[in-house]
């Protein structure tokens, strides 16, 4: 048993910096701080905590169920941790970016959490080439929720209440798609919550640059975790080796090719390229997975 069992559970609802704020069972918020120099807490984390002063210092962090992140060639940059679901906010206008969606997934999927893709702005008439789009996703059993969240608020709240509840979601999504207007539809007082935890953590009203965690309602029980920002995933902690495990549609068709290390791009006898040309994957994926491929190859060549 740790020699810190007997220390209180806190769950932490904002980061900036070394300061966290941590909540208690009680709904009690605290800023707190890690004893070494650098915090390794990020939103969502369970944390050992004791009172120092009017503060907490943290003494040891929970065992994570999961942890979402990116990683480039510079640095690795963590969302969440112990998310129940991942929810990636899409619209057709400005259109999404397959690449970025893909890439979302694959790391969602290399941490063991469950996706969802939030269709916005159905009522335009871009909206008919995004739902296109976005059946590769359907077909290999992502969920795929439509909404327009500024003009049919009240079937959007109705729609999404039962997917969200119970759950910590993790809400991605590109400027322009609709990601602020789901926060503040779903979550009573979020500008205030947002507020207070910034002035808290002196992080600015506008500057903050980690994931915030928002109750859905009074009880408790489900909550919006919005990470601000949705640029190029960096998938630098995944090999090559196992990128098909981690895309679905591909990964159905694994076990039947004729070399046990193909890599599903040019070999002959290659059941995914088979499952491609009768249409089985849709070529956009395909050519997601090869770019894909080359870019983590090369990624671990230089590494």
């Amino acid at each position: 048993m740790s020699k810190f069992a007997e220390l209180d559970i806190g769950l932490v609802v904002g980061a900036h910096g070394r300061h966290v704020m941590i909540e208690t069972p009680e709904g009690r918020r605290l800023i707190g701080h890690p004893r070494g120099k650098k915090s390794q807490c990020v939103v969502g984390d369970r944390v050992r905590w004791q009172v120092s002063g009017d503060e907490a210092v943290i003494e040891a962090l929970e065992p994570r169920r999961n942890l979402l992140a990116r990683q480039d060639e510079w640095r690795t940059k963590s969302f969440a941790a112990n998310i129940d679901l991942l929810l990636v906010v899409l619209s057709g206008e400005p259109m999404f970016s397959e690449s970025q969606l893909t890439r979302a997934l694959i790391a969602a999927e290399d941490a063991g959490i469950a996706s969802a893709l939030l269709l916005n702005k159905i009522d335009l008439p871009t909206a008919a080439l995004a739902r296109e789009r976005l059946q590769p996703y359907r077909a290999m059993g992502i969920p795929v929720i439509e909404a327009a969240l500024k003009t049919a608020p009240d079937a959007a709240r109705s729609t999404l209440a039962p997917l969200l509840a119970g759950k910590a979601t993790l809400v991605l999504g590109p400027s322009g798609m609709g990601k602020s207007t789901l926060i503040n539809l779903m979550v009573p007082r979020a500008d205030a919550q947002v507020g207070e935890i910034s002035q808290a953590l002196n992080a600015g009203r506008h500057t903050t640059t980690t994931t915030t965690w928002y109750w859905l309602d009074d009880s408790r029980t489900g909550a919006l975790l919005d990470s601000p920002g949705f640029q190029e995933f960096g998938l630098m902690h995944v090999t090559p080796q196992r990128l098909a495990e981690l895309m679905p549609d591909i990964r159905a068709h694994l076990g039947h090719c004729r070399f046990y290390n193909c890599t599903h791009r040019h070999e002959p006898g290659c059941g995914v390229r088979a499952a491609a040309e009768r249409g089985a994957i849709a070529p956009t994926r395909v050519r997601l997975y090869e770019g894909l491929w080359d870019e983590l190859d090369q990624g671990q060549r230089k590494g």
